[in-house]
């Protein structure tokens, strides 16, 4: 019976060459996030399931596995953005789905050299190994994210590279053919040549490229806004049983768009919604507007409890020079009144998940906390 094998391993030639070899035993795998505890990586472990956890030292047998089905190859710990980690399983055909779309719209080829710096238990950073093997591809996988050694990666001859927006900014996107952004939020000034993609974990990464799905995905909005997505690349299940996926083949993502001139725009999430005064908010689009005047600066945008407007719009920034009044005048030379966020809260620093994308639900708690100490 197949079983699961949790890869304890730091991203490297070690880590790709296990995680062959696990496949081709016919097991699938789980490749813990190094950012982890070591006790807090193998409790996940047990909690998904894993019969066994591989380190550099050798194998750890645990008595709390459970069996994969046939055709599974990963499970893929979600990034926990809006709370605990789940365990995505992605089949094989999936992967290679995923693998072959992606590199179709990018024409890769076996000339194409890709570059590995995101963590390898995160989609993004997973996806670009899986891109590389099915093209017979050069990969170099680094174990983290290290501006220097990216630069280094591009003069040596890498040619495509996945990343997240804080990252490209501590680079010169430049030097590389593609830059694959995903992850949060893309900068608006982002060059041609670095594409914005659109996916979750359940997706197997990527599905929608500079708002266009790519072959064979198909995009639905449904009536309350949602995006929906069916495509080869999806999710079988979670490692609970439980799915995402209707009996239609819908993908069911929890976040709202639409589509604009023919392109996927995505809103945010939808528990993200801020109703204040019977008008709704989406913090991305108030976000977008902040950063396009400051792009260096952290925010973000959160809806607090208010007893007269139901919630009130309220911006977390880690920068102490943002002012109320400033935030307001940017957001209302474009947007409503209602918009624009009755206060700023400054705080010392963002939660956010291993590859930077902020988690909006702990900022709201902290945002919560620390105003109703000042009441």
């Amino acid at each position: 019976m197949p079983r699961l094998v949790a890869l304890d391993l730091t991203g490297g030639p070690r880590f790709v060459d296990d995680l062959k070899r696990v496949l081709d035993d016919g097991d699938a795998f789980l490749p813990l996030d190094q950012r982890l505890a070591l006790t807090d990586r193998h409790r996940l472990a047990r909690d998904l399931g894993a019969s066994v956890v591989r380190t550099v030292d050798g194998d750890v047998a645990l008595d709390s596995g459970w069996p994969v089905e046939s055709g599974d190859a990963v499970v893929m710990a979600t990034s926990g953005s809006t709370g605990a980690p789940k365990g995505v399983v992605l089949t094989r055909d999936a992967l290679r789905a995923s693998a072959l779309l992606g590199s179709r719209r990018l024409a890769c080829s076996s000339a194409t050299h890709w570059l590995a710096c995101l963590p390898v238990s995160h989609v993004g950073g997973l996806s670009v190994v899986f891109k590389a093997i099915d093209n017979d591809a050069a990969l170099t996988v680094h174990e983290k994210f290290d501006a220097q050694a990216v630069t280094r990666a591009a003069h040596e001859g890498c040619t495509h590279v996945s990343l997240v927006p804080t990252a490209l900014r501590r680079i010169d996107p430049s030097l590389f053919e593609r830059v694959l952004l995903g992850g949060s939020r893309p900068p608006v000034d982002r060059p041609p040549h670095v594409i914005a993609t659109y996916g979750l974990t359940e997706t197997g990464g990527g599905v929608v490229y500079d708002g266009l799905p790519l072959d064979d995905v198909e995009i639905r909005i449904a009536h309350d806004g949602e995006i929906l997505v069916r495509s080869p690349t999806s999710m079988r299940a979670y490692r609970d049983g439980s799915t995402a996926v209707d009996t239609d083949g819908w993908l069911h993502t929890g976040d709202v768009g639409n589509f604009v001139d023919g392109r996927l725009s995505v809103a945010g999430r939808l528990d993200d919604l801020i109703k204040t005064g019977g008008e709704k908010v989406w913090p991305d689009h108030i976000e977008r507007l902040i950063s396009a005047v400051r792009p260096d600066v952290d925010i973000c945008v959160v809806g607090i409890d208010d007893p007269e407007w139901g919630q009130r719009v309220v911006l977390a920034t880690t920068d102490p020079h943002l002012t109320t009044s400033e935030v307001r005048e940017i957001v209302t030379s474009t947007l409503p009144a209602f918009h624009a966020p009755k206060q700023v809260v400054v705080l010392t620093d963002f939660s956010r998940t291993s590859i930077g994308k902020i988690r909006r639900g702990e900022i709201r708690r902290e945002v919560t906390r620390l105003l109703a100490e000042r009441e």
